[in-house]
């Protein structure tokens, strides 16, 4: 992936456009990430306005778009979900009819399903409008309660912030986890929300106590090769399983067993990009307990072998100058 077109039109979010900016557009050369060769594109060149009044200058048109490795389209104003501009729709066809990556943040999901590309594929937007999507869309499989949803090439993600954990999503897929945890870490959000976390609908921003989980969860992280369930963790934290169990879904949106094997992936995603171990020794590392449990667990939750995924972001030659 090496270009990336940002469509926006009149009533776009700031916010969400920024998201698409911070992911995309930077320049992180001095991280060792490689630059893309991002646009701002719109239905027409020239001054295109934010829902909050004000306007930037869009150099170009949708011509670039039908060329891009990766669309992403912005959020759509509410007054327009039921007349999407056809210039758009053209696109996103046109993007998907070539094997192109897709994304669309927060409502931007409305302009691929009135371009019928979502048709008999699973889809989200934000909590807000899943009700509306999903009756004027029946065709399509509208999961109100995820981050985000990527279905083949293209990724559909909730409101604000879910689109940076689509972004990061995607990245990781085209960099490798290690590239991404830097621009995770630029960007000062975390690098491992997973799609399928919940979007706190009752409370978007959850509250995090003072007697917070989180010095639990570092612990789990620094010891992944060890067994971890949850009497374990719920010993550590002086807490009864069930009290435990729940607190952390709470504040994590995901039960301890799913967060784990997240961390253990992420854990071997690292180590197969930054070493040359044997993958029964990154398995017993991260806690798989053997090369086949891993295999099972990398290839359901990536889609790609560790084998496959070493040989396309494997950094052991670098990480190895860089020792010396």
């Amino acid at each position: 992936m090496k270009t990336v077109a940002c469509v926006i039109q009149d009533g776009f979010a700031p916010f969400e456009f920024g998201v698409a900016c911070e992911a995309f557009g930077l320049d992180r050369s001095d991280d060792g990430v490689p630059n893309f060769d991002f646009r701002i594109v719109a239905p027409r060149a020239g001054a295109v306005t934010s829902k909050i009044g004000f306007s930037i200058n869009v150099d170009h048109d949708l011509s670039f778009a039908y060329e891009a490795d990766l669309v992403v389209f912005c959020p759509v104003p509410r007054s327009h979900w039921g007349e999407i501009d056809p210039l758009l729709l053209d696109v996103a066809r046109h993007a998907v009819d070539r094997g192109a990556w897709v994304m669309s943040v927060c409502s931007g999901s409305f302009i691929l399903a009135a371009a019928g590309v979502l048709d008999g594929r699973r889809a989200t937007t934000h909590w807000m409008y899943s009700n509306v999507m999903a009756e004027m869309y029946p065709q399509i499989e509208v999961d109100p309660d995820v981050l985000f949803v990527q279905d083949g090439k293209i990724i559909t993600s909730a409101g604000t912030a879910a689109g940076i954990d689509a972004c990061l999503h995607l990245l990781r897929q085209e960099l490798g986890a290690e590239m991404t945890n830097r621009i995770a870490r630029r960007m000062v959000v975390p690098p491992q929300r997973d799609g399928g976390q919940a979007q706190f609908i009752d409370r978007p921003i959850p509250v995090v106590p003072s007697d917070s989980l989180a010095a639990v969860a570092d612990w789990a992280v620094e010891h992944l090769r060890d067994e971890l369930g949850v009497d374990q963790l719920a010993a550590r934290a002086l807490m009864s399983p069930r009290t435990f169990a729940r607190r952390f879904k709470a504040e994590y949106g995901a039960t301890p067993a799913a967060w784990l094997a997240r961390q253990r992936i992420i854990h071997a995603q690292r180590m197969l990009e930054r070493t040359d171990l044997p993958l029964e020794q990154i398995a017993d590392e991260c806690g798989f307990g053997s090369a086949a449990v891993l295999r099972q667990n990398f290839a359901r939750v990536l889609g790609i072998t560790p084998t496959a995924y070493r040989a396309r972001f494997s950094c052991a030659d670098d990480a190895d100058e860089s020792a010396a």
